[in-house]
């Protein structure tokens, strides 16, 4: 019989070391793999029996319809050349926004320096604490 530590563990014996028993049955281990297999096994079946690649197959005959490319810029600076122009005549030129109603634009300067002289109504003339 091992003599026993003042911490109540054995003292370990001269023989080859042993591996503990108790910790996992290697049954369990067995019993688990053979489970997740099963699973695996399982669904590789109803997804065969789900999507059957043999009739897919069947339905796409071809010839195969051709899809488009994607139309790409051909040149993307001179459409964004094009594009910055457009906005900026916009921003510095006066146009009708809805002719309807009535409602146009004007530039953007003239529109700064209009409301720095005569204000927003309903908005707090002193200005606030600021960010």
């Amino acid at each position: 019989m091992p003599e026993h530590s003042a911490s109540g563990h054995s003292a370990p014996s001269d023989g080859p070391p042993h591996h503990e028993t108790r910790d996992i049955s290697l049954r369990a281990v067995i019993a688990g793999g053979v489970a997740i297999g099963l699973v695996v096994g399982g669904l590789v079946i109803l997804a065969d029996v789900l999507f059957p690649q043999k009739s897919l197959d069947r339905l796409l005959k071809p010839p195969f319809p051709v899809i488009a490319q994607p139309a790409l810029q051909s040149d993307p600076a001179a459409d964004m050349a094009v594009f910055h122009a457009r906005e900026m005549a916009l921003l510095n030129g006066f146009g009708w926004t809805d002719t309807a109603r009535g409602i146009g634009h004007i530039p953007i300067e003239q529109a700064m320096q209009q409301i720095a002289r005569e204000g927003i109504s309903g908005w707090p003339a002193d200005g606030g604490d600021g960010p």
